[in-house]
């Protein structure tokens, strides 16, 4: 059994209890025992001085790549753990391409195992929607489900397949799970490396128009209003799909959404000299989508923030543009990002931005976590807000360097992440 702790005088966010106020906090057999000023029967706790400093529920990620099994040259379920941790994550959740696929109830024990041997972030698997992310046969979600997946998805695929997602979307119901689709109509993206526009024309490179993303959108959300069952859309980058998705909540569909750091951070200008560092899928889009994904985490339109962290080797990423690999790792620079981009800028209070990063995405794909109430996981971050640092990947836990921040200089970070009431991550130690 761990040591109690006792964190004393930090700002405490709790978003799902509407706290906000400077206290104590008292973690006791990997549960939250108590939130107050002067916390009775501490005796013998671990006590950390966290004045000024902000303590608040751990950040959960409903969208990382571990890469094990079947890459562990890029990422591991443990290096990809502690790198969350880092980032001030306490739980993130893995999607299922892997090698073999994470369509069955052995690969999902395997990962599962593989995070209890790690010791650091919790991590949830996703199990595929369809077997071997083929889109043509659903995977057998109850035994998915039964060996510890909290969603389906066949993420880095989109599910083509009108009539197979609307059945996914059905028989997804029977287990309370959602059904997380990556948006993309292949037939109007194929060949593209990057956005469709200016940039991608002055470059010389094939472009992915906005409506491959949006077509999609639509489609998913008229099957969610046709089923009654819940479409988590991943990675939104475009204006249309924020407006179709903000249509749609109006109208009660069961829709939730996520933006990442990098499209509420940078535009397709960043591919300017070829950076491979800025490929990813879906690809960075124009200002005005950059903006539009902004307001919509602001007012809530979007739900949440995930990092789609995507670990790829210095020599893939080495490649010509039209050839190298999809996608940037996020785990470390997620929170660093959001803090300077959407708090600094005055777009969210960090008391919205912990909701974002926490209480949401335990409350959309029904996590334990999110919470500092007493009874809660002993999951907690705390965090600098006014810390300022710099992006260098080298001191990255992750075992990929692929991001296109490195050099930049960012606010805010976190200093100790806890996970089951253990201290997992200290960045003084």
């Amino acid at each position: 059994m761990s040591r109690p702790i006792l964190l004393t005088g930090g700002r405490v966010l709790d978003p799902s209890r509407g706290v906000d106020q400077v206290a104590d906090v008292y973690l006791d057999g990997g549960k939250v025992a108590s939130v107050g000023q002067g916390i009775a029967g501490a005796d013998g706790a671990l006590r950390l001085d966290v004045r000024g400093k902000v303590v608040a529920p751990g950040l959960i990620d409903l969208h990382t790549h571990l890469r094990e099994p079947g890459q562990e040259e890029l990422e591991t379920v443990a290096s990809g753990a502690m790198a969350a941790a880092a980032g001030g994550f306490s739980a993130v959740c893995a999607m299922p391409n892997t090698d073999p696929v994470t369509d069955n109830q052995a690969a999902v024990g395997f990962i599962v195992s593989q995070a209890q041997r790690a010791g650091k972030a919790r991590v949830y698997p996703i199990g595929a929607i369809s077997v071997g992310q083929k889109g043509q046969q659903l995977a057998e979600f109850g035994e998915l489900v039964g060996a510890g997946a909290v969603a389906v998805s066949d993420d880095g695929k989109p599910v083509m397949s009108s009539h197979l997602m609307r059945t996914a979307l059905e028989y997804a119901q029977v287990f309370g799970i959602p059904v997380a689709d990556h948006c993309e109509d292949l037939t109007l993206a194929q060949g593209g490396a990057m956005h469709e526009g200016i940039v991608s024309t002055r470059l010389g490179l094939k472009g992915i128009p906005s409506a491959a993303e949006e077509i999609m959108v639509a489609r998913d959300i008229i099957l969610a209003e046709l089923t009654g069952g819940h479409v988590h859309l991943c990675h939104m980058s475009t204006r249309g799909s924020v407006e179709l998705i903000r249509r749609a909540k109006d109208r009660g569909v069961r829709v939730t959404a996520e933006a990442c750091p990098h499209h509420f951070t940078l535009t397709h200008h960043a591919c300017e000299a070829y950076d491979t560092n800025a490929k990813m899928n879906p690809p960075l889009r124009e200002e005005a989508d950059r903006e539009a994904v902004r307001q919509a985490l602001r007012d809530g339109t979007i739900d949440v923030i995930a990092t789609d962290h995507a670990p790829h080797h210095y020599d893939a990423k080495e490649r010509e543009f039209d050839d190298a690999p999809n996608g940037i790792i996020g785990l470390e620079t997620a929170l660093g990002l959001a803090i300077t981009e959407l708090v600094c800028g005055g777009l969210l209070t960090l008391p919205e931005l912990i909701a974002r990063m926490s209480t949401l995405p335990a409350r959309i794909f029904n996590l334990p976590g999110g919470t500092l109430a007493p009874g809660a996981p002993a999951d907690v971050v705390v965090l600098d807000p006014e810390a300022q640092w710099e992006v260098h990947p080298d001191a990255f836990f992750s075992k990929s360097r692929n991001t296109p921040f490195a050099g930049r200089r960012l606010t805010g970070r976190a200093d100790l992440t806890i996970v089951r009431g253990q201290v997992v991550f200290d960045r003084q130690a």
